[in-house]
């Protein structure tokens, strides 16, 4: 599990063009803990599906076309459920329509679709989901898929589509149909551009009726993460990762970013320290 034993997993993500894996635009392969190819497998996502942004009171919300928790769960649940006997590798492809998870394996033996999905659970892996439920990834009771289910459709998105069971365990989301003119963007476009190229295009934000164009992607994080030190000056860098869905790398390089702008101040001692925000962004 931490990525030191014999088996050698691996998690595959990779973005295709149209609806088929005949063409690739990005690919990545993550090795390495268990819980490091959770969250790298997560952020591909995140940056290569549509960010939008709504306003909420004073306050501008992001909105991914998916919902981040569901891709966390289900990439979660392909880790934890998938068999390490078979040596084929989890995959994460994101097409044009869709996102698309396969988790090696046939489904456990009395496990069906449409039990999963009501949330009956049959662990395969009972140490790699007893630690995971340690580190509060996963529960115990097989809510897992429901919630996945239940948050794909509060989004306006169709019900998941599940596929497969005999060899391998697949499951669709298909994303939204994309305005143009709705604020959504491809958060891949903004930060990395096409295979890692950064892309120069600027944010810019209209007032006019209240409506908020496209933002830059890590503009939009950093305000995000400002709006919470607002409310909970007192929190760990850890709190503020997981609430802004990035990695702890990530969070670290934004609050070094800020305390060199003059934007964040850290006040008192290390272990009871808290965070001022010195100046507007």
């Amino acid at each position: 599990m931490t990525g030191n034993g014999g088996l050698h997993v691996t998690t595959q993500c990779g973005v295709f063009k149209g609806t088929t894996k005949a063409v690739f635009v990005d690919r990545r392969e993550y090795t390495g803990p268990l819980w490091e190819q959770i969250d790298e497998a997560f952020q591909f996502v995140l940056r290569n599906i549509h960010l939008g942004a709504t306003i909420v009171g004073i306050y501008r919300q992001d909105i991914y076309e998916i919902p981040p928790d569901a891709i966390r769960e289900l990439i979660i649940n392909a880790v934890v459920h998938r068999s390490y006997l078979d040596h084929g590798t989890i995959q994460v492809a994101v097409y044009d329509n869709r996102l698309e998870i396969t988790s090696p394996g046939k489904l456990p033996m009395g496990q069906t679709m449409e039990r999963m999905k009501e949330g009956y659970s049959k662990i395969r892996n009972e140490a790699i989901a007893h630690a995971f439920a340690y580190m509060n990834l996963i529960e115990h009771w097989g809510s897992g898929i429901p919630r996945i289910i239940e948050k794909v459709k509060a989004a306006g998105l169709r019900e998941p589509e599940f596929i497969g069971g005999e060899v391998d365990l697949r499951i669709n989301i298909y994303r939204g149909q994309i305005d143009t003119n709705s604020a959504m963007i491809n958060a891949n476009n903004i930060e990395n551009g096409v295979n890692g190229v950064e892309n120069g295009a600027d944010s810019t934000r209209n007032g006019t009726n209240g409506v908020e164009v496209p933002l830059n992607k890590e503009h939009a994080q950093v305000e995000k993460l400002l709006q919470i030190i607002e409310k909970k000056p007192f929190a760990t860098q850890a709190y503020y990762a997981e609430k802004i869905g990035v990695s702890k790398r990530t969070i670290s390089r934004m609050f070094a970013s800020l305390q060199e702008k003059g934007v964040l101040v850290q006040n008192g001692t290390k272990r009871k320290a808290n965070w001022i925000i010195q100046k507007p962004l």
